[in-house]
């Protein structure tokens, strides 16, 4: 990695849109009330012609919920940052605004591109590498690309622009705590690590339900679906970091390497009706509200046929996973909200005849957000103590003291990629999805449906539990 000096200017194009409000200026508060980000400078860029006291109250009441809790040193830090932030309007796919306003930025800078992803692959094509100043990081939101092709012509036009590791493909699930608790998990402890592999382990289950529905949602959801939005990015990135080969360092290169080994072994196989299943929410309760028909939610195109709620199982092979099947899985207004991996082992070859009662193989699971960990085991259960019980060990792991958006821009900031998506597993990620979106697309797995609020579509039985 080349050696980076700290950030001094945050660029944020989009400034005026949803993601900075709700998620990006919130996670740099917090960044900057822990001291973490002196002597940054913020500047927003938007197509809005918001005048500057505009753009300070929308930082001001971002920031509130961190000054409320900082130390005097947090506060004096953050009214700081509102003081001096200035706002731009500007057309960043025109040729010529966003080179200027790079001109006259105290570098290096952080191009944050808070865009719809064809607007940010527009922005970089029409930047020449001149225009970008020397350190210049650029900062892109997922999805990266519209598939394998799109996502390889975007790797080419950024690499003219900036070194590779100055480029931050950003999956905020992933924050820097939960990566370390994975791997302190697997590979901290030795009980663990022998058994991490096809003789013992049956199957992994990688899940995200969420109890919200589209929620206005419809102008990028519709166009992407669960398979694209929660899947092809996050899903994947857990599903790598659960299966590595332990890496000699926890560095960006050993981690990031140990990363690409995998999604390169990794696969859909057809038939696509048997390793994959998609379904549509229809309308229902959630929480005590009623939610409408998926098709009616504003926005839909239903000729689209989106899917809300997506299941596929990759294969990765290579010696320590062949033929252990990982279950993917990411849907919304679900009646559970469930953010976990659970890992199944394989049952007991002989259990002592005698023994009576409960006889399951053990899980594993590891929550997110906040991070937990539980462990299902059989013990002699009370009373008889001939007949086994199942009993379940839990442990809360550490949490980050920032936000998820706060890990990655600290990251960012820093110059340390570590929590960024390499730009060859940001196309293999496509490469393994292409074919089921091709399949879809052609009807060839069924669209089912499921009523809003409820586990999923009969059969499914709330989690991500077939195999074929």
């Amino acid at each position: 990695m080349t050696s980076q000096t700290a950030v001094k200017t945050l660029l944020i194009l989009g400034a005026s849109g949803d993601l900075t409000g709700r998620l990006l200026l919130p996670g740099l508060a917090r960044l900057v009330a822990t001291g973490r980000a002196d002597g940054l400078r913020l500047v927003g860029a938007g197509s809005d012609p918001w005048p500057q006291e505009q753009w300070r109250d929308r930082v001001h009441t971002a920031f509130a919920d961190a000054a409320g809790q900082a130390d005097t040193a947090g506060k004096k830090a953050l009214s700081a940052l509102e003081e001096f932030t200035a706002y731009h309007q500007l057309d960043v796919t025109a040729d010529g605004p966003l080179a200027s306003l790079l001109a006259e930025l105290e570098g290096p800078v952080a191009v944050y591109f808070a865009l719809p992803p064809h607007v940010s692959q527009k922005a970089c094509d029409i930047l020449a590498p001149a225009q970008v100043p020397a350190g210049t990081r650029l900062v892109m939101e997922k999805p990266f690309g519209s598939g394998e092709e799109s996502a390889r012509e975007l790797n080419r036009t950024l690499l003219t622009l900036v070194p590779e590791d100055h480029i931050h493909r950003v999956d905020h699930f992933l924050g820097k705590a939960t990566v370390l608790n994975i791997l302190g998990l697997r590979f901290a402890n030795n009980f663990l690590e022998p058994v991490w592999n096809r003789e013992h382990i049956a199957k992994v289950e990688i899940i995200f339900d969420e109890d919200l529905a589209l929620e206005g949602r419809a102008r990028y959801y519709d166009g992407a679906g669960a398979l694209r939005d929660m899947i092809q990015s996050h899903l994947l990135q857990i599903m790598a970091l659960m299966a590595i080969e332990p890496p000699a360092t926890i560095g960006e290169r050993d981690l990031r390497d140990a990363v690409a080994a995998v999604l390169r072994a990794s696969s859909i196989r057809p038939p696509y009706n048997s390793s994959t299943r998609r379904a549509r929410y229809t309308a229902g309760t959630m929480g005590g509200r009623k939610v409408p028909d998926y098709v009616r939610e504003e926005g839909v195109d239903p000729d689209r046929n989106t899917e809300t709620l997506a299941e596929v199982q990759v294969k990765i092979d290579n010696w320590r996973w062949k033929d252990v099947p990982f279950i993917l899985r990411s849907g919304k207004a679900l009646g559970d909200k469930r953010k976990e991996a659970v890992v199944t082992f394989r049952p007991v070859p002989h259990l002592p005849h005698g023994f009576s009662g409960v006889d399951a193989p053990n899980s594993l699971r590891i929550g997110f957000g906040p991070d937990t960990l539980a462990l299902d085991i059989d013990v002699n259960g009370p009373g008889d103590i001939f007949s086994l019980d199942r009993t379940t060990l839990t442990a809360e792991l550490n949490a980050s003291e920032l936000l998820p958006y706060g890990e990655v821009l600290e990251g960012v900031l820093t110059g340390d990629p570590l929590l960024s998506v390499r730009g060859d597993t940001a196309e293999d990620c496509w490469r393994i999805l292409e074919p089921v979106l091709k399949a879809w697309a052609e009807d060839a797995v069924p669209l089912e449906e499921y009523d809003a609020g409820t586990s999923g579509p009969g059969g499914w039985s709330g989690s991500a539990s077939h195999t074929s």
